[in-house]
């Protein structure tokens, strides 16, 4: 699964500032993501190969949609939307749904590029780190930018050891 560094998409360089640094791991743990998901089909995707749990891969991948779509749309731009795969009744719906079919495969790719593409754009043209948005729900519920991108790096750091091990249940692979 290693690929040449001339083969990986993720950013070679180093990246000035702050900001550019917060984007730029953002943006590799997302590839990261992507990667350890390459290759499978809709049942490798699907496998809870690390039982009991439920955790999968597509649940995963859902299960990032929904947490983009928390923190960039939700808490930074206010926006009231509802959760794309949990609900009131089942909140691991983004891993109890994740079931081996090109449609909840094609569906789970296209709401996390979507959630993805939304929060880009809302960091590129935020005017700095410090603007604020409100967590629902909790008192003291103001956030920063730069206190969400870190928060979003750490996620994605955590959930891609969790699909290292994933992957490596299903078919061998490691690395990236």
């Amino acid at each position: 699964m290693f690929l040449p560094p001339e083969d990986d998409p993720r950013s070679q360089t180093s990246p000035v500032g702050e900001r550019e640094t917060l984007v730029d791991y953002l943006h590799a743990y997302r590839l990261t993501l992507e990667l350890k998901c390459a290759g499978l089909d809709p049942d490798g995707l699907a496998c809870r190969s690390v039982p009991p749990s439920d955790l999968s891969l597509l649940g995963l991948v859902r299960h990032m949609a929904d947490v983009e779509r928390h923190w960039f749309r939700k808490v930074l731009a206010g926006e009231d939307v509802p959760w794309l795969f949990r609900t009131d009744d089942d909140r691991d719906g983004a891993f109890s749904g994740a079931l081996p079919h090109a449609a909840v495969v094609a569906q789970a790719w296209a709401r996390w590029r979507g959630e993805v593409a939304f929060a880009e754009q809302f960091v590129a043209e935020a005017a700095d780190l410090e603007i604020a948005g409100v967590i629902p729900g909790e008192e003291d519920g103001g956030v920063t930018l730069r206190e969400v991108l870190v928060h979003m790096i750490e996620e994605y750091a955590r959930h891609c050891g969790h699909a290292d091990l994933i992957r490596e249940r299903v078919d061998g692979k490691v690395g990236q």
